[in-house]
């Protein structure tokens, strides 16, 4: 409990001693004989550190009509370990006010460790503990099945989760990518432990694998630390994240899912840009200008400011090894639904055309690049970032150049992404909501 309460203090303190602007620190490098790529940045305002490990483990692989297998296993990882049960290992966490998570992302698996300074040694022996011997306990999983299921079935009272499975579905018909990471209630209750199993000793191995750590350590503390606890774990994976093939571009369709609701969703999508694209930074900013920019984005003044039509609108894309989703996804009335899509679809052709001013540009890079340092406010963020930088192989000084990057992009460089991907008749349309007519 003392613990806790620790943690707890620095967790608060960290929260108002962080600046919001600063220099980026500097990434830090090293590799462990076994291949495994360790990150540092360093943050020693607060005696705490935070690590993610990722591996090419992710809901791509689930084997076919399982989807929710490398979601399942993270659970399992975090939830006991080979030598304690469920209860001693709950308690131990909790003695030593040790945080571990874990989560499934369509390209990677992760898990995740938050400690104070001072039980840092107690919390990788947890996090290693994890990692690397897996407890296989028969209940447990059946437990941590049942509880997914039962947030399988709850989510599908949630149009936005209908039209997000539906949407995965006609981008990737016969692709790894078209399932959602968390599985549904018939892919999941399809899954045995054997399945978690068999991915593990495939997948969840040193090569291809980033640790990526921040906080109150030195590279020659953390490299101590690990390179005991991690020095038995070997080998490569079966699927490198190289391997992942290209999806194919299918027909735009149009489905409506009929729910009982009164308001529908109406979800636009295609496939977008890959972390890869050469014209990465040029879509950040076409979709900060088209939605992704809040209350300043095109979509949210003409769809709801403008016109009243939509509770929200917004548009992202998700880069991934291959080409990912680029979605645009607006909440309304039933009854207003044809002409919130028809303004959606008269703002794409407007930006397809060209127009998109270098005033719009401006605000999109002061925007983006004033935001920045929040970003990086925090071990959690920056772990994650580096553990982005890492897995997919971005150079070390990804974050140091960002800004440069963002300044660097010209109007044309926009228009030509727009040209690129925002023709309205090239995008799939899925409705969440009422019978139409009701």
């Amino acid at each position: 409990m003392k613990c806790m309460l620790k943690l707890t203090a620095a967790l608060f303190l960290y929260t108002f001693i962080t600046p919001a602007a600063q220099a980026i620190p500097v990434i830090e490098q090293a590799q462990l004989a076994n291949g495994l790529r360790v990150l540092l940045m360093q943050a020693h305002n607060v005696p705490m550190v935070s690590m993610r490990l990722t591996v090419p483990a992710g809901s791509r692989l689930d084997a076919p009509e399982k989807g929710g297998t490398a979601s399942l296993l993270a659970s399992m990882l975090t939830d006991h370990t080979a030598k304690q049960d469920y209860v001693a290992w709950a308690d131990m966490l909790d003695a030593q006010a040790i945080r571990l998570g874990s989560g499934a992302s369509r390209d990677s698996l992760s898990l995740s460790l938050t400690v104070l300074k001072e039980a840092l040694g107690e919390g990788v022996d947890a996090f290693s503990e994890a990692a690397l011997n897996p407890g296989w306990s028969k209940k447990r999983f059946a437990l941590l099945r049942r509880d997914a299921v039962s947030s399988a079935q709850k989510s599908l009272e949630e149009p936005g989760v209908r039209a997000a499975e539906e949407t995965a579905a006609v981008l990737y018909p016969a692709h790894g990518y078209g399932h959602r990471s968390g599985g549904s209630v018939a892919s999941l209750s399809r899954i045995k432990l054997r399945d978690l199993q068999m991915l593990y000793a495939r997948q969840f191995k040193p090569q291809g694998a980033v640790l990526a750590v921040s906080g109150d350590v030195t590279m020659k503390e953390l490299l101590a630390l690990i390179r005991p606890r991690f020095a038995g774990w070997k080998g490569a994976p079966e699927v490198t994240l190289k391997a992942t093939p290209e999806p194919e571009t299918t027909t735009p369709k149009n489905k409506h899912i009929s729910m009982p609701t009164r308001q529908m969703t109406v979800q636009l999508s295609r496939l977008g840009p890959s972390r890869y694209d050469k014209a990465f930074f040029a879509n950040m900013l076409l979709n900060h200008i088209l939605g992704g920019g809040g209350f300043s984005s095109k979509l949210m003044g003409e769809v709801r400011e403008q016109r009243g039509l939509a509770y929200g609108v917004y548009s992202y894309f998700i880069p991934l090894a291959v080409s990912g989703p680029f979605v645009i996804s607006l909440q309304t009335r039933a009854d207003q639904a044809g002409e919130a899509l028809a303004v959606v679809q008269n703002v794409m052709r407007d930006m397809y055309a060209g127009k998109i001013t270098k005033v719009d540009l401006d605000a999109a890079k002061a925007n983006l690049t004033g935001g920045f340092a929040h970003r990086l406010d925090s071990n959690g963020k920056r772990v994650g970032l580096m553990s982005m930088i890492g897995f997919y192989g971005m150079p070390l000084d990804y974050l140091a150049v960002w800004g440069e990057r963002i300044n660097a992009v010209t109007l044309a460089e926009v228009k030509a992404e727009a040209k690129r991907f925002l023709a309205p008749k090239e995008w799939h349309i899925i409705e969440a909501g009422p019978i139409k007519g009701e």
